[in-house]
């Protein structure tokens, strides 16, 4: 059993970013990007990520990967927004990181729902049956189209910060 000292905080932050993370998003493909939302998700993202480590566990789970490549991911993306203000490419780096690691943190949303939720676990209880694997394809299909139009938005616009 988790503790709710190390749960709740986790949870909370998560929510924070899987929300500013929609909102990044959104403003990615309007070529717009607000400090507030940009900050909010960054900061939300990369606490999610280290907080998961926090949970006390005796071997690695593949939410610790999951963590692990996010934080990895959050680096350039980090970089891209300070120092390097998205000048040049440091924008369309910007725009795939923040895309990535929203993707993974809907990917353990996914992950979450089909292991708590009783309506779905019956579909996939262990994680591994058709109905978790097309709905987390489905998930990664939908990023990749959001990171190729955001991609694409952001390639000749000019930076918008609002």
């Amino acid at each position: 059993m988790d503790s709710p000292a190390v749960l709740v905080p986790h949870v909370v932050i998560s929510l924070f970013g899987l929300v500013s993370g929609f909102v990044l998003i959104r403003d990615f493909l309007r070529s717009r990007f607000r400090s507030a939302v940009v900050w909010t998700f960054l900061v939300s993202t990369t606490l999610t990520s280290a907080t998961g480590y926090l949970f006390p566990r005796d071997h690695a789970l593949p939410s610790h990967v999951v963590g692990g490549i996010s934080l990895l991911v959050l680096v350039p993306t980090w970089l891209a927004w300070r120092p390097n203000r998205l000048f040049g490419m440091w924008k369309r780096t910007f725009v795939i990181g923040a895309t990535v690691a929203q993707w993974l943190n809907v990917f353990v949303l996914v992950a979450q729902l089909f292991q708590k939720a009783p309506a779905l676990r019956r579909f996939a209880p262990t994680g591994t049956e058709p109905p978790f694997g097309i709905a987390e394809g489905a998930m990664l299909l939908v990023f990749v189209a959001i990171a190729i139009a955001a991609w694409q938005r952001n390639r000749a616009s000019s930076i918008r910060f609002d």
